[in-house]
């Protein structure tokens, strides 16, 4: 029997599944060049139809016998423009336009936004960015009914286009009706993680926490202004973090993205949350079967400072080449890990840990594995939180994660350096060295001669009680017997 081996690379890659990538052929093609996550965009298409995605996604994991990870991210609170006569007009450069709560097809002048709670909210001098900030609108006056504004960028508009707010904290929670259904929906199909879109506060994320009932992880997007001001209180109550960067691009300046985007990364990895960064990385190649040069520097940028995962959304999801995509983005990642100081690059953030156990012992993993020639680092657990700290060590060998929970494995699949197995409990310590030194040999993690650590609690089973590490070295005899 052929067992998954490491990717060869320790970043993730989470690919957006769409009309151009969800059908199984597809999607088995996209875990074999490289694919270890599929986000499922929940403002697109109905519960049938992601129920049907979702299954597809479970049969072709079964099939390639890698465990994966499905990430369900939730729409949130859109705001809107309504409707026009024609279906579309043209805010002229420096005319004046006007947001109204009339029950009235909108001109070149006017357009109904059915958004009450920003009519008293706004002020005058605040910015109002429609069409993904293709259009910006800067406010005169605003009262109960009107909200005047002078067009400082005009241009066509349509249809339902969205409306970004970039000076405002909007007072909307961050979870619509639909989202509370969404989110239900895929707790119940089993998704590893949901994607809480325009995050703003903490309580944004304890609330969509609650509604989780212990189900899942929580990944908090980062893509709202307002987000940066409460981030440290939005990274320790989420499970993971990842940089949007399609709103955020456009409620904030063009050149104050980069470093935020670092910032985000810094901070998540200090907490030994994964972190991922998205939107846009590959985004020429949706029409074009190669990257540009830009593209290749943005995706290694976001390796060098150890995401746990990057991302890809239309590219996947509507592109004309969504395998070439995710094959690419395998081989930029697998070429900066190579370099010899991405090592150096990667360390630049500090990642001290805490005075406990479980994390002076994963430091001590790191510590190891530059002193002495390793394999690779052997992890065993119930909830994932011990690959989670000999992750944020970003250990220079690869982590093979045990694990009897199959929801574990899965939602391991974003976590750095991690290749997740699901496998049967552990009673003693001799099994465990048994069990560390047969599955290393059967997932390639080392030949005869080779040194692994292992790491695990006693009492076995009992979550949270890390407290034992092994240095174990690879027989020959051992090898024959597994070969046998």
């Amino acid at each position: 029997m052929a067992y998954p081996q490491p990717r060869g690379r320790k970043v993730k890659i989470l690919a957006t599944l769409g009309p151009a990538s969800n059908d199984g052929e597809t999607i088995g093609a996209l875990i074999k060049a490289g694919a270890d996550a599929f986000r499922v965009n929940m403002s697109h298409g109905d519960h049938d139809f992601h129920a049907a995605t979702i299954e597809t996604i479970r049969a072709q994991e079964k099939k390639a016998g890698r465990s994966i990870a499905i990430l369900a991210d939730l729409q949130g609170p859109k705001l809107r423009v309504g409707t026009f006569d024609g279906g579309k007009a043209f805010i002229k450069h420096g005319a004046h336009f006007t947001f109204d709560r009339k029950d009235e097809p909108g001109t070149d002048e006017r357009v109904t936004l059915p958004h009450p709670e920003l009519f008293n909210l706004l002020e005058k001098g605040q910015r109002l960015l429609v069409d993904d900030g293709k259009i910006q609108l800067r406010v005169i006056r605003a009262s109960e009914d009107e909200i005047l504004c002078s067009a400082e960028v005009g241009g066509p508009i349509s249809d339902r286009k969205g409306v970004n707010v970039p000076d405002a904290l909007i007072p909307v929670p961050a979870l619509t009706d639909k989202d509370r259904r969404d989110l239900s929906f895929a707790m119940d199909r089993g998704c590893d993680w949901i994607g809480l879109s325009f995050v703003q506060r903490a309580e944004d994320v304890a609330e969509c926490r609650r509604l989780m009932g212990g189900k899942g992880a929580l990944c908090a997007k980062i893509e709202k202004p307002a987000a940066l001001k409460n981030l440290d209180q939005i990274i320790e109550l989420a499970d993971g973090i990842m940089v949007a960067r399609g709103d955020l691009g456009v409620e904030l300046l063009p050149e104050e993205v980069p470093p935020i985007q670092k910032r985000i990364v810094e901070f998540t990895r200090r907490q030994g949350k994964p972190v991922i960064v998205a939107t846009q990385m590959l985004e020429s190649m949706i029409e074009s079967p190669a990257p540009t040069r830009a593209e290749v520097s943005d995706v290694a940028t976001a390796v060098y400072d150890g995401a746990d995962a990057v991302m890809l959304s239309a590219e996947t999801a509507v592109g004309q080449w969504p395998t070439e995509a995710v094959g690419i983005m395998d081989r930029i990642a697998k070429q900066v890990e190579r370099d010899p100081g991405y090592a150096d690059r990667v360390h630049f953030t500090e990642t001290l840990p805490d005075a406990t156990t479980a994390d002076a012992l994963s430091h001590a993993c790191a510590t190891i594995a530059d002193t002495v020639v390793l394999a690779g680092i052997v992890v065993f657990t119930g909830s994932g939180s011990t690959a989670r700290r000999v992750a944020r060590e970003r250990p220079s060998v690869p982590m093979l994660v045990l694990t009897p929970r199959t929801e574990v494995a899965r939602r391991i699949a974003l976590l750095w350096g991690a290749h997740a197995v699901h496998t049967r409990d552990i009673g003693s310590f001799e099994e465990m060295i048994a069990k560390g030194k047969r599955m290393a040999l059967r997932h390639g993690f080392g030949e005869a001669g080779a040194k692994l650590i292992t790491l695990a609690g006693v009492p076995f089973g009992t979550p949270g009680s890390t407290n034992l590490l092994h240095v174990v070295t690879l027989s020959g005899d051992e090898l024959q017997g597994y070969r046998d």
